[in-house]
């Protein structure tokens, strides 16, 4: 009998291991390890050059078509005739739509604009309301504007000079999916742009990419400042990237986040210890003072966690402008039904005491989930969007 029982487990795990051996590869999740396996994907990309991914439909703008017709006008159609494409004041542009089954892979975009006032959503299947809405600046972690680019080398994000802004989170969907960016301001913008997607099967358990954005200038004092709430299912949370302008010279950076999932009421799940420490830093980012009490940090950009910032200058009121992002990829934070996210604003006073700040934050949170999720607040509007350039 028990013989018998043996052979069966023996099988078992041999058809098994036949099953999973033939398993055709769906193209999704690459890694090192998987980047030789063949697959019956269908890898396609959207530009200005080519608005619908179709194949062989890229590069066939006529001068008359496109934004870069008068530079290509000597050389004729094929040769960089339409890189770009222009929103006006109050529009909408929609970069991409794509009809089927796969996921985004990759995104690059250069936006000639003022980054706060032009806004990326992305709708997935049939949805009406959008599960990524941000600032485009913030979407990629630069979220002072043009001038003010930092230098990221990411897993998830890289910002490169000076404004190449690539976004790797894979982004799955089943139906469709459709990209719009919003022009928000008085001017026009001019946006680069390139959409990297595969067309494939989805497994039944990728959840849907999510981003929003969260602002408050000024913080009120003694205020929590709330990172994203009112998530409602089943999901990961992936990523934070908070852009914080300090108004004071002295640290601004000891308080704590906190993850409230699942129930949660008072107490959080999730507790850290301080700003720095969450985007996995100490000590004040090695803060130093010089002989005029002027502050430096050491930043870093890593795979997965990154500081920067900028000192003040005559356009701006803040002794610091500060940019931290925190990628999830190795400790993505499960939740069942719910989840809230919020963060101190905490500096030093005499005596050894915390002192709150009134500081300005916007931040934005990235996560995965099943749909349908709850619809976003409104965004503030555009004079509560922009950089300030005096203290409110």
């Amino acid at each position: 009998m028990i013989r018998n029982r043996l052979i069966i487990i023996a099988l078992c795990v041999f058809l098994l291991g036949c099953n999973e051996k033939n398993k055709k590869f769906n193209g999704l999740n690459l890694n090192l390890g998987n980047l030789s396996r063949l697959s019956d994907a269908k890898t396609r990309s959207i530009s200005p050059e080519n608005f619908t991914g179709g194949k062989g439909k890229g590069g066939m703008a006529t001068l008359e078509q496109g934004t870069a017709g008068r530079a290509a006008r000597e050389l004729g159609q094929g040769w960089k005739v339409n890189p770009s494409v222009y929103i006006n004041p109050g529009e909408s542009f929609t970069m991409a739509e794509i009809e089927g089954e796969g996921a985004i892979q990759h995104i690059w975009l250069t936006p000639v604009c003022n980054y706060r006032l032009s806004i990326l959503k992305i709708y997935w299947d049939n949805e009406t309301e959008p599960s990524v809405e941000v600032p485009v600046g913030d979407f990629f972690a630069a979220g002072w504007g043009m001038g003010f680019e930092p230098r990221i080398q990411s897993q998830a994000v890289c910002v490169n000079p000076r404004s190449g802004f690539n976004s790797y989170w894979q982004m799955p969907f089943r139906k469709r999916c459709k990209i719009v960016m919003e022009n928000i301001d008085t001017k026009q913008a001019e946006i680069y742009y390139q959409v990297d997607y595969v067309l494939t099967g989805v497994p039944e358990d990728e959840a849907y990419f999510h981003a929003r954005f969260n602002r408050v200038h000024a913080l009120p004092v003694k205020d929590v400042y709330t990172i994203v709430d009112n998530i409602k299912g089943k999901g990961q949370y992936v990523g934070t990237y908070i852009a914080h302008g300090a108004y004071n010279q002295d640290w601004w950076g000891e308080g704590e986040i906190k993850f409230y999932m699942d129930g949660d009421t008072k107490f959080p799940t999730i507790c850290g210890t301080g700003e720095e420490d969450y985007f996995c830093g100490s000590y004040g980012y090695d803060d130093v003072k010089d002989v005029n009490g002027i502050v430096s940090y050491t930043g870093f950009s890593a795979p997965y966690t990154g500081f920067h910032y900028f000192k003040d200058n005559d356009k701006t009121s803040f002794a610091t402008k500060v940019g931290e992002y925190r990628w999830h990829i190795q400790d993505p934070i499960r939740f069942e039904s719910d989840l809230r996210v919020t963060i101190q604003c905490l500096g030093w006073q005499s005596g050894g005491r915390y002192l709150p700040l009134n500081d300005d934050l916007a931040s934005v949170a990235y996560w995965y989930q099943k749909e349908p999720h709850t619809p976003f607040p409104k965004l503030p509007d555009a004079d509560q969007l922009i950089i300030k350039e005096m203290n409110p």
